[in-house]
């Protein structure tokens, strides 16, 4: 006896679930492999999309926060302000690291001798040297590697620029274009408003992560210089940028100078006590300060920003784990838009709610 047509649709049900499951699966697969494919074009185009809303996000508060400065000139001193900042990270990057050169054989000393007392107090009759643990590292094939880094680097700065350039020449159409492309009015508001919580939840977690990074770098800088260590500028540049990558790149940054002051320090204490110092006040601020600015305007999961952050950065690296959590909030604000993505939004969502309103006090 031939089953009914309501039988055969509730056997066909499950399947066509499994069917579309097992699609969105491919589909998330083959998109994480093109970003990969597509990295050297789409990592600057992105970043340079990022720089694009911090400059728009500054203007908008320069034209809002400082009355006399005229509204005409709130985009230029945006503009030059961005890429002074990154122009200066280079820079800075540049001229240390000229600096550490040419005191690499100070260095060595220290190293040296910190090998030394390590041997003798682990009991070892042969002490390594610096000369040595190099040897075993393989510095050629490491110095290729660093070279390929720095010249990636300087491709990706060059190409961020000059995508900026051209997105700053085509944001006054853009309004247009979104109007052409949305001539219906209902779908018009609903772009406009995916594209303003995307906005406004990018400028919130750059307004929030600059006055933490700037809080932390101050305290970190006054410590640095109690205990006596050099090149101050350029370990702020490092915990104040560190600061853009969530949950550990703060914690990360401040190693970097506490390191480096068991090299450059007669003893350890001093070294002890910063690396001491600077783990306390990166803790004190981003557990106490951070929670009280950021409030519910990421309104994103924890476990969903270590994720952007484990996925992003092996994507894209360095410039993936700067870009995870924005590029988090912009997944959270689209996907929320379309019923069938909705549930993932709620679940990237720290309270259910992925239609929360991003316009909170700490927001730009």
């Amino acid at each position: 006896m031939a089953k009914a047509p309501a039988d055969r649709a509730a056997l066909a049900l499950p399947l066509l679930k499994a069917v579309r499951t097992t699609l969105i699966v491919i589909a998330v697969i083959l998109a994480g492999a093109a970003l990969w494919w597509l990295s050297r074009i789409l990592e600057p185009f992105v970043l340079a999309v990022f720089l694009l809303i911090s400059i728009d996000g500054l203007a908008r508060a320069i034209r809002r926060h400082i009355r006399f400065i005229p509204g005409w000139a709130a985009l230029p001193i945006g503009i030059a302000v961005i890429l002074l900042t990154f122009g200066l990270a280079i820079w800075m990057t540049v001229d240390n690291a000229a600096d550490f050169a040419g005191e690499s054989h100070t260095y060595a000393a220290r190293l040296n001798s910190l090998l030394e007392g390590l041997a003798r107090q682990f009991g070892l009759k042969v002490t390594p040297t610096v000369s040595s643990l190099i040897q075993e590292i393989n510095p050629g094939h490491y110095a290729g590697l660093l070279a390929g880094g720095l010249g990636h680097f300087a491709e990706a700065a060059v190409f961020t620029l000059i995508y900026l350039g051209f997105l700053l020449a085509s944001r006054r159409g853009f309004a247009g274009k979104i109007g052409q492309m949305f001539p219906i009015a209902s779908e018009h508001r609903e772009a406009s408003l995916i594209f303003d919580r995307v906005r406004r939840g990018v400028e919130s977690y750059v307004w929030v992560q600059t006055v933490v990074g700037v809080i932390i770098t101050a305290l970190s800088a006054m410590l640095m210089f109690a205990t006596g260590l050099t090149h101050i500028p350029f370990w702020c540049a490092i915990i104040f940028l560190t600061n853009y990558i969530p949950a550990i790149g703060a914690a990360i940054g401040v190693l970097f100078p506490a390191a480096f002051g068991l090299v450059e320090f007669d003893g350890v204490w001093r070294a002890l006590v910063l690396v001491g110092g600077l783990e306390a006040i990166h803790f004190a601020v981003s557990h106490i300060v951070q929670p009280r600015m950021q409030g519910q305007s990421l309104n994103l999961d924890p476990i969903v920003i270590l994720l952007s952050l484990a996925f992003w950065g092996a994507l894209w690296g360095v410039v993936g784990a700067f870009l995870s959590t924005p590029l988090a909030v912009m997944a959270m604000a689209i996907l929320a838009e379309f019923p069938g993505a909705r549930p993932l939004a709620v679940l990237m969502s720290s309270d259910g709610k992925p239609y929360a309103d991003l316009e909170q006090p700490g927001a730009v």
